[in-house]
């Protein structure tokens, strides 16, 4: 009797740590993975334009060919107040893809006719290397960075 109770303690045990290993791949393989991470700093006012500054860090080991964002300029009920939507890595002849494993700066102009007290920004299009379209919503990570 004893042997056995010390036999449904130790698989017991073992079903526990078994959990925790399971668990814990599920949420590694959960992680997304970014190829383009986006750190967007606090916007500056000039008169009726504002300034969104866009630091961009492509991850990947393959270029990205261009990347097109909508900055949403919000009131403090949620409404829209402006809008614009621009290619943040390429998206002409004249402006460079984001090479693997490098670095670049964007300044994102909208116009800001009215008040507002957030911005939000969303990529929209991601097309890396060999015209393949990426998924904006796995492939892209964006963080706010406050003061």
């Amino acid at each position: 009797m004893e042997n056995q109770r010390r036999l449904e303690i130790k698989g017991m045990k073992f079903l526990k740590k078994l959990s925790f290993v399971l668990v814990g791949w599920m949420l590694s393989v959960g992680v997304a993975h970014a190829v383009l991470a986006l750190k967007v700093a606090e916007p500056k006012n000039y008169s009726q334009k504002t300034i969104i500054k866009m630091d961009l860090r492509n991850t990947s080991t393959n270029a990205i060919e261009s990347a097109r964002a909508v900055v949403f300029l919000l009131d403090d009920r949620g409404k829209v107040v402006g809008q614009e939507t621009r290619w943040i890595v390429g998206g002409s002849k004249d402006r460079p893809s984001l090479a693997a494993d490098s670095k670049a700066t964007f300044n994102f102009v909208v116009q800001a006719n009215k008040p507002f007290t957030r911005t939000k920004v969303t990529v929209t299009r991601i097309i890396l290397e060999g015209g393949n379209l990426g998924d904006v919503n796995k492939d892209v990570q964006i963080e706010t960075v406050t003061k």
